[in-house]
């Protein structure tokens, strides 16, 4: 079974308890989705085509347009039961439509005005796939266009990285048992996630080309970050 099926498998199973999980276990969920909608540097009424890399319930999708209402979004992800999701989410706007695949094989057919993604790329294995991928990402836009990632991040060195879980662990415990937490959620992130260094994202981002890269939000573990092409 490949990686990606047991994300897959996970998600599937998970997606009706998401949106009400995702503010248990990540800091600030919204405070973040927030900074990266904010960080689309277009005006609101203009007609961009977006996509949404590992668009889980659509809750960032849906943000967007609320900011952008003649958007045209594409919400792409794995598991079909997200997807579903989103389709209930955003039954009230236009030009949004859904794809069901793995965003690593993705083609990207188009080109983009925007490109976005949170809490996905983390799952891609390596280095050199997430290197790989923000190619594909540069490829994918027009110029001028923009690609922004609210994602988990590795400290720069042991010290803080210890520091980034202890301060998780301690954010997750507001809502959820100590014991639940080193059971299930730790053991899950260090089975399903592969995230990397703040500082190697930005320069991946910088020597493959992107411009007026930045941290545009920040608490320990999770960042949002990007750059312009």
């Amino acid at each position: 079974m490949k990686k990606s099926d047991n994300v897959k498998a996970h998600f599937e199973k998970e997606a009706h308890e998401f949106d009400e999980l995702i503010l248990k276990l990540i800091p600030y969920y919204e405070e973040m989705i927030n900074a990266l909608i904010s960080s689309i540097p277009f005006d609101s009424d203009d007609s961009i085509k977006v996509i949404d890399l590992g668009c889980g319930t659509g809750t960032i999708s849906k943000s967007l347009k609320e900011k952008f209402k003649n958007a045209h979004v594409t919400c792409l992800d794995l598991a079909d039961n997200m997807l579903q999701m989103a389709k209930i989410k955003l039954n009230q706007y236009k030009d949004v439509e859904y794809i069901s695949g793995d965003f690593y094989n993705f083609g990207f057919p188009e080109k983009y005005e925007v490109i976005i993604s949170s809490l996905a790329l983390h799952h891609l294995v390596t280095d050199d796939d997430k290197k790989g991928f923000y190619k594909k990402i540069y490829n994918a836009l027009n110029q001028g266009g923009v690609f922004f990632n609210a994602d988990v991040v590795l400290g720069s060195n042991n010290y803080l990285q210890h520091l980034y879980i202890d301060k998780w662990k301690e954010f997750m415990n507001k809502s959820i048992s100590m014991e639940e937490i080193e059971e299930k959620w730790i053991p899950a992130a260090e089975d399903e996630d592969h995230p990397a260094k703040l500082v190697d994202h930005l320069k991946w981002l910088n020597e493959i080309g992107f411009r007026d890269i930045d941290v545009v939000w920040k608490h320990y573990g999770v960042a949002v970050y990007g750059g312009n092409k």
